[in-house]
């Protein structure tokens, strides 16, 4: 299974990225049901850093994002989703002991640090960025000086000459 297919069931929730239960069985290949039953059996595996139950919020904002729903009678869940972070999946290899649990959460580990690898990049290409637009609006107002000083070097102000003198004025000289 390509890792991209794990990335898109990777989201964003309360600052952590997360997976939900029903993503992650379907992963295993497991009932939902089934592989929530055997994260709840062993709940001391899973503290408050490793797996979150979503709100009624949390769960109606991503039931809008991701369409996890079928019509038809019986097909909602019951229960809130449970979310996972990145070190509960790593746990959920000592609750599923098959063969394809553990080939899973190989898949999903790396698809988690590919992901924070593309964020890491992201932040570097930001930095990148704003120091080349600091250096361009410097250069650019350093170009505009050089560029005004230019301009009147060709374009020398009119200077003239003052008469040494008695003038009469101009109304007076027309008389």
């Amino acid at each position: 299974m390509p890792i991209e297919i794990i990335e898109r069931q990777i989201y964003l929730v309360r600052g952590q990225k997360v997976m939900l239960d029903a993503d992650l069985a379907s992963l295993y290949q497991v009932p939902t049901k089934v592989f929530n039953q055997a994260v709840r059996r062993n709940l001391s595996r899973f503290p408050q850093d490793f797996m979150l139950q979503l709100s009624k919020e949390e769960t109606s904002s991503l039931r809008s994002q991701i369409v996890t729903l079928e019509k038809g009678r019986g097909r909602h869940p019951k229960y809130r989703p449970l979310a996972f972070t990145e070190q509960g999946v790593a746990m959920l290899s000592s609750v599923l002991h098959s063969d394809r649990a553990a080939q899973m959460n190989i898949l999903i580990i790396r698809a988690f640090i590919a992901l924070r690898n593309m964020l890491a990049t992201h932040k570097d290409l930001a930095r990148k960025m704003e120091s080349i637009e600091r250096q361009q609006a410097e250069h650019g107002e350093q170009l505009a000086a050089v560029y005004s000083i230019v301009k009147q070097l060709i374009n020398p102000p009119d200077k003239s000459k003052k008469r040494i003198g008695f003038a009469l004025a101009d109304e007076e000289v027309t008389k």
